[in-house]
């Protein structure tokens, strides 16, 4: 039985599926844009917009992290989940009715990062309704997240034709809202009650300093920095390619939703052969080759920007960011095995430390010498957090 056979019979991981659908589609409405939004609609300079990032971050990982523990602690997914969504609904909502500078940093800096922590909560409790068929796992969660490189490559397509027939760039506000509010629906519907699941689902029994110490330990800590260092390529690029085709002649908003397209319609086939690669290579050694394609891609997209040659960088983005998103969902779960909320609060953790390197790559580039050096900078750290994770891995085998 294939990984789509198992979603589409199990109603909790078709709900997952469907869940990660809308987060696709309301990532790709508000993020690709928000720095333009940020700087050139509501009028923060970049630094400041640099501290939202950093303000959002900080949410994240808080918002994430206590949630994934409490999760674990009481087995109350359900109530954590719904809480999360209607965060991301109300920021919506306060962006398309009264925006402006204090809004920006309310909703991008506080209830949309609350919003994203569902991310990992949905795939903690894909690890919980994959029972019976671990060893299906790793396909499972690779093709529920293909979903939401789909439905972020099919809300880009729509932009791009919208932007090109006059669209203005505050009118994303409108399809992030509809999948917000779907996505709040299918948990408040769909979600399964805490407790009456067919799976056991045991409380962790940690006390909370008990939780934090066990996320804190060497071993764990050593390991979520390396993919922290990873993430925040990805991260940067985010920011930067609405920048820099902004300032690039030619190109306009258009263009940066059609470059989002293209590397989320590449991730959807190389995500689903993610599984097979990983039986043949180490998940530390795919996250190197993924994280050296990204970092080609990044360093080459400020040079190529106003060239036909840009387009062909979102295959390489595709292929190398395949890796960088499907090896750490199972590489945490495994990390913290009986955790999934702690392994999925990781993610945000991971998040909050390539945040905080993209936040400083971005500032300390565009303060030096532009784009081109920021993207250049951003390439490091990656770099050395995969040869890292490679050492220290190697290294616990040993």
């Amino acid at each position: 039985m294939t990984a789509l056979d198992l979603i589409w019979r199990q109603p909790t991981l078709l709900m997952i599926a469907g869940a990660l659908l809308a987060v696709g589609a309301l990532h790709a409405s508000v993020y690709p844009y928000q720095s333009l939004i940020a700087i050139n609609e509501i009028g923060l300079s970049e630094p400041a917009f640099g501290l939202v990032l950093v303000l959002a971050s900080a949410v994240t990982v808080t918002a994430s992290v206590l949630g994934g523990i409490l999760s674990d602690q009481r087995t109350i997914r359900r109530q954590v989940a719904v809480a999360t969504t209607v965060a991301g609904t109300l920021a919506v909502a306060l962006m398309a009715v009264v925006p402006g500078p204090v809004t920006l940093i309310v909703c991008h800096g506080i209830l949309f990062p609350i919003a994203t922590s569902i991310y990992g909560q949905l795939f903690a409790l894909t690890r919980l309704a994959s029972h019976g068929a671990e060893a299906r796992r790793d396909a499972i969660q690779s093709t529920v997240r293909a979903g939401m490189s789909l439905s972020f490559l099919c809300m880009l397509v729509f932009w791009t034709w919208s932007f090109g027939n006059g669209a203005d760039v505050m009118s994303v506000y409108i399809s992030a809202g509809a999948a917000s509010l779907t996505l709040t629906l299918l948990i408040f519907w769909y979600w399964p009650r805490d407790g009456a699941t067919h799976w056991v689902d045991k409380p962790s029994g940690l006390k909370l300093s008990q939780a934090f110490g066990d996320i804190a330990r060497p071993f764990v800590l050593v390991r979520l920095l390396c993919l922290g260092a990873i993430s925040s390529a990805g991260l940067l690029m985010m920011v930067l390619v609405s920048l820099v085709f902004d300032a690039a002649p030619g190109r306009d908003t258009g263009d940066v939703a059609l470059y989002f397209g293209l590397i989320a319609g590449w991730e959807v086939p190389f995500l689903m052969l993610v599984p097979r690669l990983l039986r043949h290579v180490s998940r530390t050694h795919l996250l190197l080759a993924g994280t050296t394609l990204f970092c080609l891609h990044l360093a080459l997209m400020p040079v190529l920007a106003d060239t036909v040659f840009v387009w062909g960088l979102t295959l390489i983005a595709g292929l190398g960011g395949s890796a960088i998103i499907a090896v750490p969902i199972v590489y945490f779960q495994d990390l913290m095995d009986g955790k999934p909320g702690t392994a999925g609060a990781l993610m945000a953790v991971q998040r909050l430390c390539g945040d905080v390197l993209s936040a400083a790559a971005f500032v300390g580039g565009t303060a030096l010498g532009g784009y081109g050096l920021t993207a250049l900078l951003g390439c490091v750290l990656p770099l050395a957090g995969a040869v890292g994770l490679v050492l220290a891995d190697r290294r616990a085998a040993r």
